[in-house]
């Protein structure tokens, strides 16, 4: 897939802002960010503030960046990057935006969404504006090591084909439960200093594990019927049934029934898609959001247990610490 950029829209005004930063040139994007899009305000722009990514190394061309933003500023950051590196970035909560081409184009990374990006061709500088309360990681990898860590899939992943090695890549795409779980494990990593390349190298395997294993580039190769839309878009339409229902989730078959497909073609479709089962689908989110809510401070264990669909307290600690490897009550006092 060749790259496809958004053009910016005719409201956005791009504008110079000096003194910010020790760069010569820097052009922002002066936005009041909302669930439904970025709509530039001029008058923002004294809420804008310089903002910077820690950065872990994994190795050599091999690195990962976190950023979190909990003020209610937006914040600018930048990074150099040249055209041998692949770019992952996950928005896990919040918005961000990213500008190139001297700001001619701009793409939004709305919460819970991904972003690939990849150009042979050119350099890809980071250039971010990130919002009010948004939390990042980016995995930055050259194209040696990245093709080093999969070679024996290269056809698998559709970029790295050989018809494909000079061409632009974008690719967006959404958070699955299973990697929101990993990125929040980066971004709160609260183990011993030292040890924290290797957890890193750990976690960033595991995520890129996770990313690929969607495998939406061979999903109709492998089950054909999603090759019809319509199919595609009943799986997706199951997926948004089990969450609205948390609580209380239909049956498989009765979810079968509901979307109107047989019981074999949703488990393969649903499989193909997020990459998991219903069931495990519907256990990562509900740990995630169990998680959410903990961290909030507003529920208590008990009442956050009853809203994942958990009736007693017993069993939601006991599936929480499968899930992460320690009780509730703990993450809450390591949380804070």
């Amino acid at each position: 897939m060749e790259v496809s950029h958004k053009k910016i829209p005719t409201f956005v005004n791009c504008i110079k802002l000096s003194g910010l930063n020790h760069k010569k040139k820097q052009f922002l994007f002066i936005m009041n960010l909302n669930k439904e899009n970025l709509i530039l305000d001029p008058t923002a722009a004294k809420s804008i503030a310089s903002g910077s990514f820690l950065e872990t190394p994994i190795e050599q061309g091999f690195f990962v960046l976190t950023f979190q933003n909990d003020s209610d500023d937006l914040k600018v950051l930048e990074k150099d990057i040249d055209s041998s590196f692949i770019q992952f970035h996950f928005c896990l909560k919040g918005n961000t935006q990213f500008c190139f081409n001297n700001n001619n184009y701009t793409l939004d990374i709305p919460e819970e969404n991904t972003l690939l990006l990849y150009n042979p061709q050119r350099d890809l500088p980071i250039n971010i504006i990130a919002g009010p309360k948004t939390w990042m990681v980016s995995i930055l990898i050259s194209i040696k090591n990245f093709h080093a860590l999969f070679s024996h899939e290269a056809n698998y992943i559709s970029f790295l084909k050989d018809d494909n090695k000079l061409k632009k890549y974008y690719k967006d795409g959404y958070i699955t439960p299973s990697m929101a779980i990993v990125l929040n494990q980066i971004i709160n990593y609260n183990l011993n200093t030292n040890l924290r390349e290797l957890y890193s190298k750990a976690k960033v395997y595991e995520l890129l594990s996770l990313y690929f294993n969607r495998g939406e580039d061979v999903n109709i190769e492998q089950c054909p019927f999603l090759a019809d839309e319509s199919n595609v878009i009943k799986i997706k339409a199951a997926k948004d049934i089990i969450i609205q229902r948390i609580a209380e989730p239909p049956s498989l078959i009765d979810l079968s029934s509901e979307i109107d497909l047989s019981l074999k073609k949703l488990k393969e479709g649903f499989k193909q898609i997020y990459g998991t089962t219903v069931y495990g689908f519907l256990f990562d989110y509900k740990m995630e959001l169990a998680r959410k809510l903990l961290e909030s401070g507003t529920h208590n264990v008990n009442e956050v247990g009853l809203k994942v669909g958990y009736s007693t307290a017993s069993h939601f600690i006991a599936a929480f610490k499968k899930q992460y490897g320690t009780t509730p009550k703990k993450y809450i006092q390591s949380s804070n």
